[in-house]
């Protein structure tokens, strides 16, 4: 029975894209000649050799489709990935369409309409796809169209992934039990689901339970049982599906990538690369640019007040750590007296700090002192947005007690952050700073770093941990 809806959803989703591939060549052929959208100098040529064009496009986007893999169940996949999958074998389909009426040289096909096709088809299918699948998935909630899983574990990741079905109905799939690696654990119930019997009875249950669905979320000790598993599955017309257990020493921006058809579990990466590096970098040149351009007089006022209110230079610089854990010089207003760690050494900011000068303890609450880091901004060791650099010889003591703490330089430090506009800034948690550090980096946008910037000119500049 099963099998037999999932033919007929086939059938159905194939007959209703065929359908919107036949209307989109002939809307795209109306559009181009008419319509006043496109002036028609050369005459309108005789719809019926377009209409002769659709037995070529209807088998060329049937067997693309099919080999893409566009009717293969997708109850895990995203709608994001789906449209991606759309956009390429619509383009490939688009390409030997191309190549074939260049071999019939007895027509000249118009090449806007070529480009009208293709919009509209993957814009057309994709929004087909999105509300298939969602009348697909409200029909699942209400326990219509299910299909039956086996997990093989019982641990952690087995119990993660029965909480993450139950999340979400709308992919309609029903655990019936689970597998275990240990005779001791059969007939237990595990998480809320019973254990019903050892991994190398899978293909026995298989059968005895209807499964269309194996997910195999063996421990990382265990990983060498997962061969066993699939050879005990066989030939067995399932999806399986495998959760590695390493997932838990993943960190930030984990995932799984593709090399050459080689899948990559990354554990833990920067999203700095391509075009984030490129489109960060150029954000952070032109507002930098602005910014000194906008704050010159003020920065010129304040250098002549700090050298005529005490003695030594106008700037300060200090050694902080940046992107990659590399050490920059990074420059501030001069807010201290020019001695203020010669007894004590490298200490902590403190609320009424005895060591600024008096001009010094405005700059710093207003956060003026930091102007001159656009500058650092400009050169490349800073970016305007990203986490608070910290000085190297706290950073020996943070590293150690603070898990994870190392990875917030897998970003470029910067002049404000998710963490300060959150109020996590000068003597606060540190703990919940790295957190907010380390949410920046997993969830960076360039959007996300303009909602930063304007929050930190909306919430304003004064802060009262800023000393």
């Amino acid at each position: 029975m099963l099998k037999k809806h999932s033919q007929f959803f086939e059938s159905l989703l194939f007959i209703t894209d065929i359908a919107i591939i036949v209307a989109s060549w002939l809307l795209s052929h109306y559009l181009r000649f008419h319509t006043a959208f496109v002036p028609v100098d050369k005459g309108i040529p005789p719809l019926r050799i377009y209409i002769l064009l659709i037995i070529p496009i209807v088998l060329i986007w049937g067997f693309v489709f099919k080999s893409f893999g566009l009717y293969r169940p997708r109850r895990i996949a995203s709608h994001a990935r789906e449209i991606f999958d759309i956009t390429k074998a619509c383009s490939v389909s688009i390409l030997v369409l191309i190549a074939v009426t260049f071999v019939y040289r007895q027509y000249e096909f118009s090449r806007l309409v070529f480009l009208f096709f293709g919009i509209m088809n993957i814009a057309a299918l994709s929004i087909e796809r999105w509300v298939f699948r969602e009348a697909l998935r409200y029909l699942r909630k209400k326990g219509h169209n299910l299909r039956y899983a086996l997990i093989i574990g019982t641990g952690e990741m087995s119990k993660e992934i029965l909480k993450r079905i139950e999340a979400h109905p709308e992919i309609g799939l029903k655990v019936i039990g689970l597998l275990s690696t240990s005779q001791d654990e059969i007939g237990a119930n595990m998480h809320g689901i019973k254990v019903l019997g050892i991994y190398n009875e899978v293909a026995r249950f298989i059968k005895e339970k209807g499964i269309d669905h194996v997910i195999i979320a063996l421990a990382w000790e265990d990983h060498g049982k997962v061969i066993d598993v699939l050879k005990n599955i066989g030939e067995e017309m399932i999806d399986i599906r495998v959760v590695p257990d390493i997932y838990e020493f993943a960190t930030i921006r984990g995932g799984i990538e593709e090399f050459d058809g080689l899948p990559i579990i990354s554990l833990q990466d920067s999203p700095l690369y391509g075009w984030n590096m490129v489109i960060k970098r150029v954000a952070d040149i032109v507002f930098s640019i602005i910014a000194i351009t906008l704050t010159a007089p003020l920065v010129v006022v304040i250098a002549i007040t700090i050298k005529l209110t005490s003695p030594g230079p106008v700037f300060y610089r200090q050694e902080r750590m940046g992107l990659d854990g590399k050490i920059f010089q990074m420059l501030k207003f001069r807010s201290m007296r020019i001695d203020a760690e010669k007894g004590t050494g490298a200490v902590w900011a403190r609320g009424n700090d005895p060591r600024r000068t008096w001009l010094g303890a405005f700059l710093r609450k207003t956060s003026i002192d930091e102007l001159p880091q656009f500058l650092n901004v400009l050169k490349g060791d800073m970016s305007i947005v990203g986490p608070r650099p910290e000085r190297p010889v706290f950073i020996e003591e943070f590293r150690k007690n603070i898990p994870k703490y190392m990875l917030r330089h897998k970003m470029k430090a910067g002049i404000t952050g998710w963490a300060q506009i959150s109020g996590w800034r000068g003597d606060t948690d540190l703990k919940k700073r790295i957190e907010y550090d380390l949410y920046y980096i997993e969830n960076w946008s360039f959007w996300f770093d303009l909602k930063i910037m304007w929050l930190t000119i909306w919430k304003g500049l004064v802060n009262k941990n800023a000393y």
